[in-house]
């Protein structure tokens, strides 16, 4: 009979539970005076209108001269397909204190990458020994300018997720976050009106942010019943 490890290692995620113990350790206990860091890129992200929540008139009513108010339903504007082109959002996010760093690019490449590292540098404090990127597989992460950013800064070293584990980059949820602050219910018309948003959203993150802590519990649980016999009615118990 096949081990339970041996099952593991044939399904091709033989290492996935060992780099996931080492980003866990990054998260709760990072070696003394470095600073872990989650990076990523989000889109393509194209100007256009995005749904959100707005409460309308499901009734008919009166206004306050009088007159009678038909009810409202609600409505979206049409596309015309006319608008440009969009990008991609780079983003720097430090789980520990709820920092968040974003930059805006037309597209995803790697000069575009090595430069958006060039910021998250500047904006990392210099007093910080050691950085620990958190970032996933993408081929422009592993160009040959990203090795010379790692040789010409040796402060700097990438941790690469596994494969098909994006939950591991704790970027990934704050992503959710920055598209409630910056997208959610309005309408862009061009890349400079999202990216405008982009930066006004991240800086009232940053105002008012707060920690993401590695194995919290959701904070809405829903209440599941034990598992054991179902209750009949009439029945107390059952004949022994």
């Amino acid at each position: 009979m096949a081990k339970a490890g041996g099952l593991v290692w044939r399904t091709g995620r033989s290492r996935i539970r060992q780099k996931k113990g080492a980003l866990e350790r990054l998260y709760t206990q990072p070696p003394q005076d470095s600073v872990v860091v989650c990076l990523d890129e989000m889109g393509p992200t194209a100007p256009k209108s995005t749904p959100g929540q707005e409460l309308v008139r499901a009734a008919p009513g009166t206004n306050p001269d009088g007159t009678p108010q038909p009810a409202e339903r609600a409505k979206q504007p049409i596309e015309t397909g006319s608008r440009g082109r969009g990008g991609y959002i780079y983003g720097a996010f430090r789980p520990v204190t709820g920092e968040a760093f974003t930059q805006p690019y037309q597209h995803r490449r790697g000069i575009d990458w090595v430069d958006f590292l060039e910021h998250v540098e500047a904006w990392i404090p210099p007093e910080v020994s050691r950085v620990y990127a958190v970032i996933d597989n993408l081929p422009t992460h592993r160009t040959t300018d990203v090795l010379l950013f790692a040789l010409w800064h040796p402060r700097w070293e990438f941790v690469f997720q596994p494969k098909y584990a994006a939950y591991l980059n704790l970027i990934e949820p704050w992503w959710k976050v920055l598209k409630s602050l910056a997208l959610k219910g309005r309408r862009f018309e061009t890349w400079e009106e999202v990216c405008k948003a982009v930066k006004q959203a991240t800086a009232y993150w940053n105002k008012h942010r707060h920690p993401f802590i590695w194995g919290r519990r959701r904070r809405h649980h829903v209440h599941r019943r034990a598992p054991g016999i179902a209750r009949v009615p009439g029945v107390r118990r059952l004949a022994g």
